[in-house]
């Protein structure tokens, strides 16, 4: 019984498998190794890290902190 279920069935299964096999739905773990290198470069060349928003945000306070001293020196001398 089970032998003519198959024999049933195996167009069908042979049609799916080919159709996996056509569009690429099994994939090797070597091409997923090469799919994750590919993402994480995209990744790293559009986003930032914690430690490097961080290390710029110090800078750009340590800038209007330059720019805030700069322009009481100046109001201080009468120049605005």
């Amino acid at each position: 019984m089970e032998k003519e279920n198959f024999l049933k069935y195996a167009p069908w299964l042979a049609v799916a498998l080919a159709f996996f096999m056509q569009y690429n739905l099994f994939v090797t773990p070597a091409q997923l190794k090469d799919a994750q290198i590919d993402i994480l470069m995209k990744v790293d060349q559009k986003y930032a890290t914690k430690e490097t928003g961080a290390d710029l945000k110090n800078r750009l306070d340590n800038m209007q902190y330059k720019i805030d001293e700069i322009y009481k020196i100046i109001s201080k001398k009468g120049g605005f």
